[in-house]
């Protein structure tokens, strides 16, 4: 009986334990249909792949929220700094 127990828990440990954790990942579209409040369902990494999710019923896609705002808070990129040589007149 305790050999049996022991093998139950070791399965469930194995179960609980060794499962990979689930990707926490935002995609970049949002499908919306109709007139439904909130970002819709954002499960589209590409706008094609949205587009062929929606073709067919009243929904439309657009840019996930969260990656619509991230791009915001990003800082300008800097400008190249171009050396050049000095010119002389004559």
């Amino acid at each position: 009986m305790r050999k049996a127990l022991f093998a139950a828990l070791a399965v469930a440990g194995v179960a609980v334990f060794g499962a990979g954790s689930a990707e926490a990942r935002d995609y970049r579209y949002c499908l919306l249909e109709g007139n439904q409040p909130g970002p819709g369902t954002c499960y589209y990494n590409t706008y094609a792949q949205c587009m062929a999710s929606a073709s067919g019923r009243r929904a439309y896609c657009q840019l996930n929220p969260i990656f619509a705002f991230a791009e915001q808070n990003r800082p300008a990129p800097r400008p190249r700094k171009v050396y050049r040589e000095p010119r002389y007149y004559e």
